[in-house]
């Protein structure tokens, strides 16, 4: 399948992308076929009351990454690409003391925050760890309109028909000059073509979009990011929640440039400087903050604070590298997608975080000059390192061990382009090995370490 840059980065809101996103878009979606009416249960009423109930991964760790806020947001018509968080919180305050909720084009219906969003415990539905149906009722309570759903990570959706109709093999990218599903493919059509990973990218972009506007709207993407780092290392205090984190990214980045303006600056520090653009990231995830996904939300900070790296610590570094960046990125994140997951629920923290390391070394491989056979190395190297990676986090909250976890995503990132730069591109273990290796890993792990919060650190630290 074809994944767009602008399907790898999207614009969102904290905490999560499966769990938070992707809930709201499936809401948006639920309001669309509400809307259309073609899929009304023979012989219902009018419509009156809307319900939820959420499923696995979903259910275990819902309150903790604010899923069911996300759904009750959704239905009354927020998105995530446009979140406004004033508005959002007076339209919730309003539907919790009212009962009531006002979906655009739908009119006033019932809908009770407590008894309408229930969360499943039991057994996952068939088809993803993240599920949920939402339902809709006429005055009878007879049942309107019904609809499964599943967020299987960075914000995608399917729907049980869509999931269903699905064999799990990556399709061939249709209608694009360089269809490449895998990383062997890529390097073929990169040394048939002479292009670099991130030239066949924009080439398959360009069939869907003309050039200005696709250039504007990937440096938006880096602006969006940009701007959560900015604002992270701007902002402190403690993070909502009741694991009373206290925010870091602020104190750590005043110190740094103290250090550095008192000339007591140690070669080690470069990797603080790494870490506190992630962290601040982060930070601003847990806080419900506007990130982009990349590709996840849990692990929006590593490719940001790699790019952030390149353009204010590397020595001849230039803006206009950016979107190559972005664009090999993408490149990398969409095969890891098509071909195993970037869904913690599905195959551990490997899959964000691990996800996250790849492309963004892949992105600074690239920019550095590497070649399509460094970046794809890499990409590999990044990855093979977050293999086995578990998703437990602490309180359900993306927090503990998330936020320090993307700083660590980082440096990897980082020390697996300088590794793959210093080769010629010939290494042991293929990307394509690696990504076949975390699907299977991810098949194989516990229940307990994919971001239900029933293993792992999520049992074994005492919340305060």
């Amino acid at each position: 399948m074809f994944l767009s840059v602008f399907d790898i980065f999207k614009v969102g809101v904290g905490p999560s992308s499966s769990h938070t996103v992707g809930p709201m878009v499936a809401a948006a979606h639920f309001l669309e076929s509400l809307r259309d009416g073609s899929q009304k249960v023979p012989g219902a009423g009018k419509l009156a009351r809307l319900g939820c109930s959420l499923h696995g991964s979903l259910s275990f760790t819902g309150k903790g990454h604010a899923t069911d806020r996300a759904v009750m947001l959704g239905l009354a018509g927020f998105i995530p690409a446009t979140f406004e968080a004033n508005q959002a919180e007076v339209t919730e305050a309003a539907i919790k003391s009212t009962h009531k909720i006002s979906p655009p084009g739908l009119g006033e219906l019932v809908f009770n925050f407590e008894k309408d969003i229930v969360f499943d415990y039991g057994p996952p539905l068939d088809g993803h760890p993240n599920g949920m149906i939402l339902s809709a009722y006429d005055t009878a309570e007879n049942l309107y309109l019904r609809e499964t759903y599943f967020s299987v990570g960075g914000g995608f959706i399917l729907t049980a028909e869509k999931m269903g109709a699905s064999d799990g093999s990556p399709e061939e990218p249709a209608g694009v000059p360089f269809p490449f599903r895998n990383a062997g493919e890529m390097l073929k059509m990169a040394n048939k073509s002479g292009k670099s990973i991130a030239e066949m990218k924009l080439a398959n972009e360009l069939v869907h979009s003309d050039a200005q506007s696709f250039s504007d709207r990937l440096s938006h993407i880096w602006h969006v990011m940009d701007i959560c780092i900015t604002r992270g290392l701007l902002t402190d205090g403690i993070l909502p929640g009741g694991l009373k984190v206290k925010r870091r990214a602020k104190a750590i980045h005043e110190a740094l440039i103290n250090e550095r303006g008192a000339n007591m600056y140690a070669p080690h520090s470069i990797n603080d400087w790494i870490s506190v653009y992630a962290i601040a990231v982060n930070e601003e995830n847990a806080a419900g903050g506007q990130v982009v996904t990349a590709p996840t939300n849990g692990a929006a900070g590593v490719l940001p604070a790699s790019i952030r790296y390149y353009l204010d610590h590397v020595p001849g570094a230039s803006r206009s590298k950016v979107n190559d960046f972005l664009l090999t990125a993408a490149a990398i994140g969409g095969m890891i997608k098509n071909n195993a997951s970037i869904s913690g629920a599905e195959v551990g923290c490997q899959g964000e975080i691990g996800s996250a390391a790849a492309m963004a070394a892949a992105g600074f491989c690239a920019v550095m000059g590497g070649t399509p056979e460094q970046v794809e190395n890499a990409a590999e190297i990044a990855l093979e390192h977050h293999l086995g990676m578990t998703c437990d986090p602490v309180s359900g909250l993306v927090q503990a061990p998330c936020i320090e976890r993307n700083g660590l995503g980082a440096i990897k990132a980082i020390s697996a382009a300088s590794l793959a730069l210093r080769g010629d591109g010939q290494h042991l273990i293929s990307l394509d090995a690696c990504v076949e290796t975390m699907r299977q890993t991810g098949l194989d792990m516990n229940t307990k370490y994919k971001e239900t919060s029933l293993g792992g650190l999520a049992v074994n630290v005492i919340e305060c």
